[in-house]
């Protein structure tokens, strides 16, 4: 993952702002961190994390409200849906409604976004 250190940390640092509940998207992530049109890296680094991490990666879903698939043949994608009803957030047709669970963080000043992710 290029710049991997410095852009992982600032992405898992957004992810772990997402409340209980609500969801983000990847790009919205990536935006969020400083690093925008870098959805990809956001699932990049999400993917990588290790199986105890306390990151809330399953709160992170594509543009269109939906688990994204892996492909490992592993379960995640059933495990992130499992995590999020746990947490409240309602699946109907394999999507998320965005406009009821999508997280709206309170508008920062880019100093201050600078700042949270050193």
């Amino acid at each position: 993952m290029a710049s991997a250190p410095n852009s992982a940390g600032k992405i898992y640092a957004v992810v772990s702002r997402i409340p209980k509940g609500r969801v983000a998207t990847y790009g919205q992530v990536a935006a969020e961190a400083g690093l925008p049109r870098r959805a990809r890296l956001v699932g990049t680094a999400l993917r990588v994390l290790r199986d105890d991490t306390v990151v809330p990666w399953h709160r992170v879903v594509n543009a269109q409200g939906r688990i994204s698939p892996r492909g490992d043949a592993l379960g995640h994608e059933e495990l992130q849906a499992h995590l999020l009803r746990r947490e409240g957030v309602r699946l109907a047709a394999g999507a998320i409604s965005l406009a009821r669970y999508q997280w709206r963080p309170a508008a920062r000043s880019p100093k201050e976004r600078t700042r949270s992710y050193r």
